[in-house]
């Protein structure tokens, strides 16, 4: 497909990459953006030759936050009934795992973007924030919950209320990013990792996904007996059988994903 806003891209066998493409608005997010992204995600989603996806921006910026003055006329009923870029980010309706890459700028909604992934690469350039508190709103993209669970509930209501942004080592630190690297090998070390995805059967990598995500809203109780149906489904696949003849047998296995 032809996209506006976006450039797609399948750098190595398994792997998808959607790359925002605003370059001069430092990738602001905006719904045609957002639309396009999420179509490129369901397309690579969709394509049983892709194991893994990645979504970044560029060494400058991931995304500095929203569209302002795509927002600027809203009005509460206008936002409610879906007229808004909340509505948009919905990629926990995705399979597959999601990569965030991120350079540069991950503020507002870029950095909701960024914790809506399953996991994030960080350059040594990376600046996280929600800066939302300076124009007299709030987080509404799940920048509340998700960065309050993923650093813990002091250190989110500081960087929401006084608009202090974390930098790459501090995200690490804090376990917000999974890696970071220097500018110029960032985007290699996440498409290292979604290879490392994709080589994997594909029914274990969705069904683990799932009991990962699940963790964040059921109890313990119930999360440990949804991991146990998911644990039995997976004896139900052909990857089970063939993973553990190739142990046994002491060879890689080749995975049929289903």
């Amino acid at each position: 497909m032809s996209y506006d806003y976006i450039l797609t891209d399948t750098p190595v066998d398994g792997v998808g990459v959607v790359q925002l493409n605003r370059p001069k608005a430092y990738n602001a997010l905006s719904s045609p953006l957002l639309m396009e992204v999420m179509t490129a995600l369901r397309e690579f989603d969709n394509d049983p030759d892709i194991g893994c996806m990645i979504l970044t921006g560029n060494e400058k910026a991931f995304a500095a936050g929203a569209d302002i003055k795509e927002m600027d006329g809203k009005t509460q009923i206008d936002m409610y009934m879906g007229q808004s870029l909340i509505e948009h980010l919905n990629f926990t309706t995705l399979g597959k795992p999601l990569i965030a890459a991120v350079s540069g700028f991950a503020l507002g909604g870029g950095c909701e973007v960024a914790m809506s992934c399953d996991m994030i690469v960080a350059s040594e350039t990376a600046l996280f924030g929600q800066p939302e508190i300076n124009l007299g709103i709030i987080p509404g993209g799940g920048g509340t919950q998700r960065l309050t669970r993923a650093v813990g509930k002091a250190l989110a209501m500081e960087i929401m209320l006084t608009d202090r942004r974390l930098t790459a080592e501090e995200a690490l630190q804090y376990g917000l990013v999974n890696r970071v690297a220097p500018v110029d090998e960032y985007m290699n070390v996440a498409i290292e990792i979604a290879q490392q995805v994709a080589k994997r059967s594909q029914v274990a990598v969705r069904l683990t996904k799932d009991a990962i995500n699940k963790a964040y809203e059921m109890t313990l109780r119930e999360g440990l007996e949804m991991e146990k149906r998911n644990f039995y489904v997976s004896f139900s696949s052909e990857d089970k059988v063939e993973g553990m003849r190739a142990f046994i047998e002491k060879r890689d296995a080749e995975w049929k994903n289903r």
